[in-house]
C-alpha cells in the first residue's frame, strides 16, 4: 500500500492507472477506522480495479464548539487495517496541503436537503463537506465513491451535488454496519462509557418500534414519533437533537406514510451526539 501525503503524487498514480484502463474506487473517511469503513473498502474492492482511501479530519465540518481537536485518531493502527484489506493507495494529506494559505472557495448545495435533520442544529457542517468531498473527487477522479448509509443525509447531500455539477462518477451507498447488540457503529462511541454504551442501544431500538408500528398499520407520522420519543426518554440524560420520517431524497418531512421513507434520529448520550436512521419501502412491510 502506498501512502501519498500530496495532491501532484496522488494524481499522478491515479493517471497512471487510469493509462492501464483500471478502475478507481474512493472511500474518503476521517480515520479512526471501524468495520463500517472497511465494509466500504470491501465494497470498493469487489467493484473496482483499484482503491483509493482518504484519512483527513476536515476542519471545515466542525461548527465552534464542536470536537475538531478531541475527534480520535490512529493513523498506525488505520494502517494497518487499510494494509491487511489490500487497499493501494492511503491518501494522507495535511490541513496545509488541503486548504493552502488564501483559500477561499466553498461548495454549497442548497435547499431543505442541507438544513433539515443535521443541518439544522449544525449550519455550516454540510457547507464543509461538499467542500472538500467536491476537492477530493477532484485529486482522485473515481469511477465509483462508497459511503456509509448511517450518514443517511450525507448520501444524500453528496448524491444531489454529484448530480447538480455533473460529475462523471457514481455514488454508491453502503449499507450501516451495526455490533451485535444493534449499535451503529461510529468512531464516536470511543466516547461512550460502558454505562453508556448499553443506554446508547436505545436509538436502535426505537428504530425498531417504528417499524413494528408501521408493520402494525400506522401510518401517521407524530404518532410514531411520539413513541420513539418515549421510548428514547427511558434514558433519563439522553438529550434528543432530532427524530422525523422525510422523503430519503429530499428529506423534505412526511406526514403520512407511504412509498419509501427514512426514519433518522439525532440524540447525545453523554458526550457524544449519536446518529442512527432505518430507511423502509412501506409496500414491503407486509
Amino acid at each position: 500500500m502506498k501512502i501519498i501525503k500530496d495532491i501532484e503524487s496522488l494524481r499522478l498514480w491515479v493517471a497512471k492507472e487510469k493509462q492501464f484502463g483500471h478502475t478507481i474506487g474512493f472511500v474518503p473517511t476521517m480515520g479512526f477506522l471501524h468495520e463500517g469503513h472497511l465494509s466500504l473498502v470491501k465494497s470498493a474492492k469487489a467493484e473496482t480495479d483499484c482503491v483509493v482511501v482518504s484519512i483527513f479530519v476536515n476542519p471545515t465540518q466542525f461548527g465552534p464548539g464542536e470536537d475538531l481537536d478531541a475527534y480520535p485518531r490512529d493513523f498506525e493502527g488505520d494502517q494497518e487495517k487499510l494494509e491487511n484489506e489490500g487497499v493501494d493507495v492511503l491518501f494522507y494529506p495535511s490541513v496545509e496541503e488541503m486548504y493552502p494559505q488564501g483559500f477561499n472557495t466553498y461548495v454549497t448545495v442548497e435547499g431543505s436537503i442541507t438544513k433539515a435533520l443535521c443541518g439544522r442544529s449544525r449550519p455550516t457542517h454540510f457547507k464543509g463537506v461538499t467542500t472538500v468531498v467536491n476537492k477530493l473527487f477532484s485529486m482522485v477522479e473515481p469511477h465509483k465513491a462508497f459511503f456509509g448509509q448511517k450518514d443517511a443525509q450525507q448520501v444524500a447531500v453528496i448524491q444531489k451535488m454529484v448530480r447538480d455539477l455533473n460529475m462523471n462518477l457514481e455514488i454508491v451507498a453502503c449499507p450501516i454496519q451495526r455490533e451485535a447488540d444493534g449499535l451503529a457503529m461510529s468512531s464516536r462511541n470511543a466516547y461512550l462509557s460502558e454505562d453508556q454504551r448499553k443506554d446508547a442501544l436505545v436509538l436502535y431500538e426505537s428504530l425498531k418500534l417504528a417499524k413494528e408500528m408501521i408493520e402494525k398499520g400506522q401510518r401517521k407520522s407524530i404518532k410514531i414519533i411520539e413513541s420513539m420519543v418515549d421510548k428514547i426518554k427511558s434514558v433519563d440524560y439522553a438529550i434528543i437533537d432530532y427524530i422525523e420520517i422525510v422523503d430519503p431524497y429530499t428529506l423534505e418531512a412526511v406526514e403520512v406514510i407511504e412509498g419509501e421513507i427514512l426514519i433518522a434520529l439525532a440524540v447525545k448520550i453523554g458526550k457524544p451526539r449519536l446518529i442512527d436512521n432505518m430507511k423502509l419501502e412501506v409496500s414491503s412491510c407486509y
